[in-house]
This record gives structure tokens, sequence and C-alpha cells, in this order.
């Protein structure tokens, strides 16, 4: 599956201008690297880690190693709010299982991140880096708001009628999982302002988009998730166009 990057960016550095043709073999390399760091790591199994590096590839073709690195801050964030309170997630049924996330979940949470910052190459524009950086912070803040809450909280709340129920229920939120989850948005959006993919006075704006994101993946969880309507990865794909959506609506007004 990791061939899938490589066949690809052997084609753009032959079609495309020098310069994208250098930028795609070096992303190559790097996020090819990091992709088989991920696998080792556990953070994702071989078909996430072929996932990932071409998501990560497409991110970096578009944008530069700017974008790399805020796609590098998002999973550091989530993979230490997995792995944060690990052993009590197991006690109950929740922990992310020990082969690390998927193809879809990635794609599902990546994707159209990846594809904002590709778009970069067909017509760029400050809103497809917008809509990119709202995207990843979506991605951050509903991952880690799952995570720690499911952690710290001995309940959580149905976000459709806030009646208690188990922590890791479809649709339920806590106070330290919210807090935590806009917490990351923050820190991903300072992030791509520090990459110089945004202005630092579009932080909050991607930062509130993100959020808007989140608690929009906690509304699907309750009404279409819980009764089996839409699956999880289905859910974060729908949270990150939303995010992405909203930023850049935002931004263009």
């Amino acid at each position: 599956m990791l061939i899938v990057p490589f066949i690809a960016g052997s084609w753009l550095s032959r079609v495309l201008t020098p310069e994208l043709g250098g930028r795609a073999a070096a992303g190559l390399g790097v996020t090819l690297a990091f992709a088989l760091l991920a696998r080792w790591l556990r953070a994702v199994n071989w078909r996430g880690a072929a996932a990932g590096a071409l998501v990560t590839w497409m991110v970096y073709v578009g944008t530069g190693p700017g974008g790399f690195v805020c796609v590098v801050v998002v999973f550091l964030l989530t993979s230490l709010a997995t792995r944060f309170g690990y052993r009590h997630k197991l006690e109950l049924g929740t922990a992310e299982n020990g082969e690390g996330r998927s193809a879809r979940q990635v794609l599902a949470n990546l994707g159209v991140a990846a594809c904002a910052g590709a778009a970069m190459l067909l017509r760029p524009s400050p809103l497809c880096l917008l809509a990119m950086a709202a995207a990843l912070a979506e991605a951050a803040a509903d991952t880690v708001s799952g995570e720690m809450g499911q952690a710290l909280e001995p309940r959580a709340y149905l976000i459709t009628g806030f009646r208690p129920v188990e922590p890791g229920t479809n649709g339920g939120i806590s106070l330290s999982g919210t807090m935590a989850g806009c917490l990351a948005a923050l820190v991903v959006a300072g992030s791509c302002a520090g990459a110089y993919l945004i202005p630092l006075p579009w932080i909050a704006l991607v930062a509130i988009a993100g959020v808007l994101g989140m608690m929009f993946d906690s509304v699907l969880g309750a009404t279409l998730e819980r009764p089996g309507r839409l699956n999880n990865d289905a859910v974060n794909l729908l949270s990150t166009l939303l995010a992405a959506g909203a930023a850049v609506l935002l931004g263009w007004l």
C-alpha cells in the first residue's frame, strides 16, 4: 500500500514544474518515514500507515513543510490523548485497539484537510489553507475531547438532552473532554499560524471552526450514529467538512 504515494510522487515529478517535482520527491521521503514511525508506534495499522502517507504527502506537496508540521502536531495531540488513561479505557471497553487506526479512520479524519491542501496546486488561495487548518483543528479536537473525557470523567452527558450516559457513548460529552478539545483546536490553529499557513488573526477563526465541528460530531453521534444510520468514519468525515466549510464562510465574510 505504501507504493501508492511513491507512484504518484514519481508521476507528479515528471509532469509538473521542477520546483514542485522537488517538493514532491522530498515530501515522499519525509511522509513515508513518518508513516513508518506511526506504524512502529502502533498508532496506525499497515493500511492506516499507507493512507497516512498518502494524505500527508498531499498536504506536503500542496503546502510545503509547514503543512506537514501541522499534521504532525495533530498526530502528537491525538496519540498522547489516546494513550492517556489507557488502562482505564480498557476497563471501560472504549480503548483504541492495539493495532492502531485503520485506513478508513485516517481518511475520515484527514481526508478533507488533504484535499484542501492539495487544492493549492490547482488554485492557490488563502481560503484553501484556512479550510485545511480548520479540518485539522476539528480532527484534533474531536479525538482529544473523546479520549480525555473517557479518561477523566466518570460519566458523560448526551448532547441532545444532557441525559447521563456512559463515557464513550456516541453523542456523549463532558466538561473536561470539551475543554481539552477546545485547547487542542487552539494548539493546531496556533501551529498553522506558526508555520505561516494562516495569518495570526485567523487563529481564533480556525479554533472556533474546529470546535463547531467537534460539537457537530457529537450531534451526529447522538442522532444518526447511535441508531446506526451513520458509522463513526462518516461522522468524522462530515464533521471535518463542516469545520472547513464554516472556516471558509467566516473567512470570506
